[in-house]
């Protein structure tokens, strides 16, 4: 992976739907030029066929392409690994909610040239905030290093552009026992997203996560797509669910063209129909490890009386 931003180069990044807040921004300021892909209708991942389409377009300036694991389901890796050989790509995994998780037996963040993973504190694993980096490339190794502590070498000694991102001590030791229970934690996640699809998928017109039989998809959210013939609107089954105490969210509302900063910064004319679609129906119900088996029973049973 030989990605130099200090020329105008396009990143293929997906999904559509969430990449605005810290990725996208961070390409953006390093002089990327962001090429945003539609996703795939079940998965919500990044779909390969519309990488293709912008390929045929932008082929001489798509150098990456950025996969995130959106809610913790591992994207089509084959298929992109495949295109960017043929196409001479790098490929950069966004791990932030794919702690855990496995694509064909394979951990996420060894799957591609480098994978990104965020520590905040809604994650299927926190340090409070920060993030790490993972890489089989010694070189990449090296260089995410360096730019980690401000390109220092050693003492007084800087030899690139870097930044301080160190994390401290502390957080790293808050990181090493979360790292234990991960596996734990994440099971619990699983279990709790078997038992809500199992009741989801006796109502009508809500349609639980799509999982592939050849990924572990670890739940950092379970996500619901709620369909045209449901009796209410996505905005209103969640206004409603949270006046009977389920703690429901919408992740996410806009697509990351859509946001004011992307419009301004000229992505505004990008169109991607299933993001946009699916942004208008998807809601997040609660899955994390400390959510009960009464909770739930609980939970469905008002999604049933809505139906």
């Amino acid at each position: 992976m030989n990605l130099q931003l200090t020329e105008k180069v396009a990143i293929v990044t997906g999904s559509a739907m969430v990449i605005g807040r810290a990725v996208a921004l961070r390409l953006v300021l390093e002089g990327a030029d962001v090429a945003v892909a539609d996703i795939d209708e079940k998965t919500f991942n990044i779909n390969p066929i519309e990488i293709e389409r912008l390929l045929q377009k932008r082929r001489n300036r798509i150098k990456a392409i950025l996969a995130v694991h959106l809610y913790g389901l591992p994207c089509d890796m084959d298929a992109l690994q495949r295109i960017c050989q043929k196409y001479h790509l790098s490929l950069i995994e966004d791990c932030a909610q794919a702690h855990g998780a496995e694509f064909k037996g394979r951990k996420a963040g060894g799957l591609g040239d480098i994978g990104c993973f965020s520590l905040y504190a809604t994650k299927n694993m926190t340090t409070g905030e920060g993030g790490m980096i993972t890489t089989n490339s010694s070189e990449l190794a090296r260089k995410t290093r360096l730019i980690r502590d401000h390109g220092d070498t050693g003492k007084y000694h800087h030899i690139v552009l870097g930044y301080n991102y160190r994390m401290s001590e502390a957080s790293a030791a808050v990181g090493s026992v979360q790292m234990k229970k991960l596996d734990r934690l994440n099971e619990k996640r699983r279990n709790n997203a078997e038992a809500l699809s199992e009741g989801i998928e006796r109502i009508s017109d809500l349609t639980p996560p799509h999982v592939n039989d050849d990924v572990k998809h670890v739940f950092c959210q379970y996500v619901v797509r709620v369909e045209e013939d449901y009796p209410m609107k996505r905005d209103k089954l969640a206004e409603h669910l949270w006046t009977m105490g389920v703690q429901v969210a919408v992740h996410y509302p806009t697509p990351v063209y859509g946001q004011p900063l992307y419009r301004e910064l000229g992505y505004g004319k990008t169109v991607c129909p299933m993001a946009e679609d699916v942004c208008k129906r998807v809601l997040s119900l609660p899955v994390h490890p400390l959510v009960t088996e009464e909770a739930i029973t609980y939970i469905l049973d008002v999604l049933k009386e809505v139906s």
